[in-house]
């Protein structure tokens, strides 16, 4: 099974040459009928690369085509080398893929509130990051990822985008299932047989066969079987592939809509998306994205309202309880000092929670979703964790400097050249100016948070997380800016 392979940033390069499956072709000719030819000369093309701006953090409006089921996401006339280009780093945009971004029309159109949401399958983090911008404010927005590797790039992703009330989950959907009827909405972006990947990921080509899209459809029902409970009546499940079977997708909402006893929605489009309705005339509103049609990589969506109540919730299996790490208590810690609550704005609206290593702000209106999360759950993030202790000292976070609640009232601010970011996120030492004060100072670029140092006098300590820093020591011809 496979999702979008991509980590912290869309590197894939059109492939020069494709030879796909011949059952693959064989399906799809007998599913498209006489759009086949057009489909498959768009699958040997090169792939539209679009962005998506962080509002929090950018006020841009840049002169690029906008993607037209999307708010302030737009695509670029070529792919720039984003690696070196600081504003990634900071969190002002994130690289995602045009046809993905159609979950906003979704919500927008059948979601007027909600308390909690859940993005079930959300590694590398283009949806949730859509998602939080989408939501209200004061929702709580959990994404969860199974598997270790992926979940510790999609909360990097997650902290980068910079929201208080995101939640980082690495839990297998039956972890869920306790939980009970808590979210009001529920996207499952589900790993498939990535059909629509095979012209920027070559690998997904050659591991297809209709052995694994089999295998797919029917692990996609039991992930949805298992989550379902957790889906509040009237709440909204948001269910998505990026492959193009019928069995993976219109199958899967009829089998929803009769098993599960959801209804499906309609979607209003409009005609010059290009946007293709269900291939099944039973399974009426469901929405692709074909190469040749639409601008952007495959993608299948269908939007369903849960019209009765939740199932009794069934107990955990000792198997699932032994994949659980709760969060343990440690012993006592000192007192949260004043001097770091005043480093996030309205600090008075956030519980602090203190340990021996560090303190983490948590919304005060999020803490009851949190504590009930905690109870079933591996939580790798939740809130803000605004400091770490080293020996006496208290630091300052990286993740901090990426919130949207940083106060930057609280640090002097040194502005850095476009040569002295690459430097700093490199993790390279970096010169201040010599007037600039000791202590812990907000470097930024073109006024936007990229994190902080430890000013000694003499010298500067970069503090940029080791994990997170640009490995590569080619430096660009020229300035790479995508804003």
């Amino acid at each position: 099974m496979r999702k979008n392979p991509h980590t912290r940033e869309d590197t894939t390069k059109p492939q020069a040459q494709m030879n796909l499956p011949a059952t693959f072709e064989h399906e799809m000719r007998l599913l498209l009928g006489d759009r086949y030819v057009a489909f498959r000369e768009a699958l040997l093309g090169e792939p539209a690369v679009s962005i998506r701006l962080n509002k929090a953090k950018s006020d841009s409006t840049p002169c690029y085509e906008p993607v037209p089921w999307a708010s302030d996401a737009y695509y670029l006339p070529e792919r720039p080398a984003f690696t070196f280009d600081p504003l990634f780093h900071a969190g002002s945009y994130y690289v995602q893929e045009a046809s993905s971004m159609f979950v906003e029309q979704a919500v927008r159109q059948h979601l007027s509130e909600a308390r909690a949401a859940l993005d079930l399958c959300a590694a590398p983090g283009g949806k949730s990051t859509l998602l939080r911008s989408l939501l209200p404010d004061d929702c709580v927005l959990v994404s969860n990822e199974v598997m270790r590797p992926r979940a510790q790039v999609l909360t990097e992703n997650i902290i980068k985008w910079g929201h208080p009330r995101s939640i980082v989950t690495s839990n297998y959907p039956a972890d869920f299932t306790p939980l009970g009827p808590l979210f009001d909405l529920i996207l499952v972006d589900a790993p498939c047989s990535g059909e629509g990947m095979f012209r920027k990921d070559e690998v997904a080509v050659s591991e297809w066969s209709p052995e694994n899209v089999s295998i797919c459809w029917q692990r996609q029902r039991d992930i949805l079987t298992d989550i379902w409970p957790t889906l509040r009546p009237g709440g909204l499940l948001i269910y998505s592939t990026c492959t193009f079977n019928t069995h993976e997708d219109e199958e899967n909402v009829r089998w929803i809509t009769t098993e599960l006893d959801a209804e499906p929605l309609q979607i209003a489009i409009d005609d010059s998306w290009g946007i293709t309705p269900s291939l099944l005339p039973e399974v009426a509103h469901a929405y692709r994205f074909l190469p040749g049609r639409t601008r952007g990589e495959g993608f299948f969506l269908a939007a369903l309202r849960k019209r009765n109540s939740a199932p009794e919730v069934t107990q955990q299996t000792e198997a699932n309880a032994k994949r659980n790490k709760k969060n343990k208590d440690k012993r006592s810690a000192p007192p949260t000092p004043a001097e770091c609550k005043q480093w996030i704005d309205n600090n008075r609206g956030y519980i602090y929670k203190n340990t021996e290593t560090e303190v983490v702000a948590i919304p005060t209106d999020m803490e009851p979703i949190q504590k009930k999360l905690t109870e079933h759950l591996c939580l790798l993030k939740s809130g803000i964790t605004i400091a770490t202790r080293k020996g006496r000292d208290l630091l300052p976070t990286h993740e901090l400097a990426m919130s949207n609640v940083l106060n930057t009232e609280a640090f002097t601010r040194c502005e850095l050249t476009y040569t002295e970011a690459l430097n700093y996120l490199h993790r390279e030492a970096i010169t201040l100016p010599p007037d600039t004060p000791r202590g812990f100072i907000i470097v930024t670029y073109r006024n936007t948070p990229l994190g902080f140092v430890k000013n000694l006098g003499n010298r500067a300590n970069n503090l940029y997380p080791n994990e997170w820093r640009i490995r590569s020591g080619h430096f660009p011809d020229k300035q790479v800016s995508v804003l």
